[in-house]
């Protein structure tokens, strides 16, 4: 297939423009009332309103905190901080084509040490915390580029307002185009590769500080195995950049979706019409509020009291013509109106489903100063059912790709020496965070109930089992390092040994009398 010109690339970006656009009010709301500090919908990105005014329109801070809360949990569920949140196994295609699976297990266990220590030199977390609160309105976007020697990768969360997505075979994100401003000084600091034409050279040197309009688009070309990097001047219609690469830099994860539907959908478009609903009753209040605290008075219209120059303030004296009689009173309060108490009721029931929807009133609060280990298994296992099957999604739309996407750039820089690909067959991913444990242990309790029964049997059930492969799964279930391990070969050596040692002690003089022979008596004479 041949290179896609600028015009091309523009038609379908403005394409995916277009089918997006569908997305705009539903997101906007989520955006508006839940995640107002990462609000582009309202005019911001386009200057056309002043960033300050993100958050005018929420009175109630229920869904905001409770999104926080949320990202926070993931987090700590899935990509907990400076933690081992996965490990790398050898797939079963590996194993078979090597002599010793446990020496390649343990060079593997070496890699992910070192990609940690990439991470951890990174703002991996920074960027993840703000890809998780996307994620709960319905769409993430993460950017994984090459760094310098200081931060070898860099992570950016992309507010995925600015990117229009193509979607490819069963659901998958192919094609990602992402609207860009950048300085004009700063292009060929991005894109040191950048071919900047004259026109825009010209621009540079005038106004070095104006922003440029520019489009990075990544296109999947299926037949040749590779992607497409372009990154175009929108207004003049020059290509700056072009690249290939066998891997995207572009993380797309979606909390949940709906057939033909290629934007997620998340737990804040769920409860959207209650969050609405709870700010526009919170608004209400503090506007019965404020008539309640500084009242609402009735004034005759008798060309006496002039209601123009009545100013209601403590000490304030009004000079009225009368105050009663028959024709009534010149000036009085307007009896009060509205029901607290009714308010209160309807704020608490949308607060608490709000927060259940938000996966923010799981168990009691945490207040403890100390978590025994059953209560935190006990969390995890209550978030895990609540995610549903989110948690599988962001394994293999989040997770797996972030690794392959982190060893690449790793194997490209020279850290490591990646010969296997992440395929499950020769290289597979497996969690290990707090959340994939507590699934692990539930697989883990059945095994251990099972070794119980067959040690009650006696020595028929003991023989039912492979030891060497119940101890191997009970390690890897666990998160156990290979290289701690000994190998099958190293494990019958020992047996041997300690059966030679215990066979030659057995022939030891004085052995018959430790095993069991009849306690000495007096001597015979």
């Amino acid at each position: 297939m041949a290179k896609l010109t600028v015009k091309q690339v523009l038609k379908r970006a403005d394409k995916a423009d277009t089918k997006k656009a569908q997305w705009r009010t539903i997101y906007e709301e989520a955006y508006e009332y839940g995640l107002p500090q990462r609000n582009l919908y309202g005019g911001g990105y386009e200057n056309s309103v002043p960033e300050g005014n993100k958050s005018s329109k929420v009175y109630d801070s229920t869904a905001v905190n409770s999104v926080q809360r949320f990202g926070n949990r993931i987090q700590s569920a899935l990509f907990p901080p400076y933690r081992k949140w996965c490990a790398l196994l050898a797939g079963e295609d590996a194993k078979r084509e090597v002599e010793n699976p446990q020496e390649l297990q343990a060079a593997l266990d070496i890699y992910t040490e070192k990609m940690f220590a990439v991470l951890r030199q990174s703002s991996f977390d920074l960027a993840m915390s703000e890809f998780l609160l996307d994620l709960c309105v319905g769409t993430a976007v993460m950017l994984i580029q090459p760094g310098d020697e200081t931060t070898p990768i860099r992570f950016e969360a992309v507010p995925q307002y600015l990117v229009s997505l193509e979607a490819g075979p069963n659901g998958t994100i192919d094609n990602v185009y992402r609207k860009l401003k950048l300085r004009g000084e700063a292009i060929e600091r991005q894109w040191p590769d950048v071919k900047i034409h004259d026109e825009l050279q010209k621009m540079i040197d005038d106004k070095p500080e104006e922003d440029v309009e520019l489009l990075e688009a990544t296109i999947y070309k299926p037949n040749e195995g590779y992607y497409c990097y372009h990154v175009i001047d929108v207004k003049n219609k020059e290509e700056l950049v072009y690249r290939t690469s066998t891997s995207s830099a572009w993380i797309i994860s979606r909390y949940s979706t709906v057939s033909s539907e290629i934007m997620g959908r998340g737990p804040l478009l769920s409860c959207i019409s209650d969050v609405k609903t709870l700010n526009k009753v919170k608004e209400l209040i503090l506007k019965n509020a404020s008539l309640a605290i500084s009242g609402v008075y009735l004034a005759a219209d008798d060309g006496v009291l002039n209601p123009q120059t009545v100013r209601i303030s403590p000490g304030a004296i009004i000079p009225v013509a009368r105050n009663g009689g028959p024709q009534g009173e010149s000036l009085k309060p307007l009896p009060k109106s509205g029901d607290f108490n009714v308010a209160q009721i309807v704020i608490n029931d949308l607060t608490a489903n709000i927060k259940k929807v938000l996966l923010d009133d799981s168990l009691p609060p945490d207040t403890m100063s100390a978590r025994s280990a059953t209560e935190i298994v006990q969390r995890m296992k209550e978030l895990s059912q609540n995610m549903g099957s989110a948690f599988g999604r962001l394994i293999t739309e989040a997770m797996i790709p972030i690794v392959r996407r982190v060893l690449f750039i790793m194997d490209s820089q020279g850290l490591i020496d990646m010969p296997l690909k992440i395929d499950g067959q020769e290289l597979k991913v497996v969690p290990t965070s707090p959340l994939a444990q507590a699934q692990s242990l539930d697989e883990l309790e059945n095994v251990m109930k099972f070794i119980q029964i067959t040690q009650g049997i006696g020595p028929i059930g003991q023989v039912a089992l492979n030891q060497d492969e119940t101890l191997d799964y009970i390690a890897d279930k666990l998160g156990i390092p290979g290289r701690i391990l000994n190998s099958a070969e190293e494990r019958k050596s020992m047996m041997a040994e300690m059966a030679q040692m215990a066979q030659q002690a057995g022939m030891m003089p004085g052995a018959e009398g430790a095993e069991g022979a009849p306690p000495e008596g007096p001597p015979v004479e």
